[in-house]
């Protein structure tokens, strides 16, 4: 009896930490329905109930919060034991899901995933490449990879694990027959290819020697939501984008792309690990992050 009564506790632990049933149960291996009767077997044991529930959201009672507060030291605990006699602080295991920029994920973070998983093969993956900014609770992935992009929501944690430069560029096709961009101020009358998605629309910083930063009046006619699609739209001539040098690196140096006022300072592009906010993370998603960073590092 003991040892499912530990099952239904680590199970409700999940679920506060996933913020549903959904994705805590999928933390555990259940379906949705086995967490929520995992849930409701612990309340009434307890005979407190320790959630309140909505259609739409889900929030510790006072009794919860405590009982919660109670669970995190006791995992705390198992965890400082592991960590104790295997002195590794625990081997990534399980299924690491997370998702990642599409182009971005493709040509930068797919390779690290490959050489992580050899390394350690109780591991499994599953991957969503996708530039729609998700949300990570929600849809269950233990992290986010995202370019540019923070967060203000309270479940999360956002940490910069590396930073590129960006480039602003266009197709000889599309800057042939024009006026070529000699200051800023010349982006008005150009077609801007602007990131945007759920309402955020990326916006462009530059400066000139060293002085204050200006914030490029941009025309925009066309705005996606993909970076592959911004780098295949500046090629096939339809505007001048502004996309991190490890992705136009390349077509620059071929020629099919031309930097554009070159002589600008752009805003760094920021690399970001976004994860849900625990306590303890699981060996396979802290571990992964500081292989990111660190091996990002190398590549720079």
């Amino acid at each position: 009896m003991l040892r499912a009564n530990l099952n239904d506790i680590l199970i409700f632990m999940a679920v506060v930490d996933a913020g549903s049933f959904i994705a805590g149960g999928l933390s555990m291996g259940l379906s949705r329905s086995a967490a929520g009767k995992a849930v409701i077997r612990l309340e009434e044991r307890l005979g407190t109930r320790l959630l309140n529930r909505t259609t739409r959201t889900l929030s510790l009672t006072d009794e919860g919060r405590v009982f919660y507060e109670h669970g995190l030291q006791v995992l705390a605990t198992v965890d400082e034991a592991e960590a104790s006699v295997s002195g590794r602080g625990g081997t990534p295991r399980g299924i690491l899901r997370l998702t990642l920029p599409g182009a971005f994920g493709r040509i930068v973070i797919l390779p690290l995933l490959q050489r992580y998983l050899e390394a350690w093969p109780e591991l499994q993956a599953e991957v969503s490449l996708t530039d729609r900014l998700v949300d990570v609770v929600e849809e269950g992935f233990d992290l986010a990879i995202r370019i540019g992009v923070t967060t203000s929501d309270t479940r999360l944690v956002s940490r910069t694990i590396a930073r590129y430069k960006a480039l602003l560029c266009a197709s000889p096709s599309y800057l042939a027959g024009r006026d070529e961009p000699r200051d800023i101020d010349a982006l008005s009358t150009h077609d801007c290819l602007f990131f945007s998605s759920r309402g955020q629309r990326q916006s462009w910083r530059f400066r000139a020697g060293g002085g204050a930063w200006t914030r490029a009046q941009g025309r925009s006619r066309l705005r996606l939501d993909s970076a592959d699609a911004l780098r295949d739209a500046a090629l096939a001539g339809l505007g001048i984008a502004l996309l991190p040098d490890v992705l136009v690196a390349d077509d620059v140096a071929a020629g099919r792309l031309r930097r554009v006022l070159p002589d600008l300072e752009t805003d760094e592009v920021r690399i970001v690990a976004i994860y849900p906010s625990k306590r303890l993370l699981e060996p396979r998603v802290r571990r992964f992050i500081d292989f990111a960073v660190e091996a990002l590092d190398q590549r720079r």
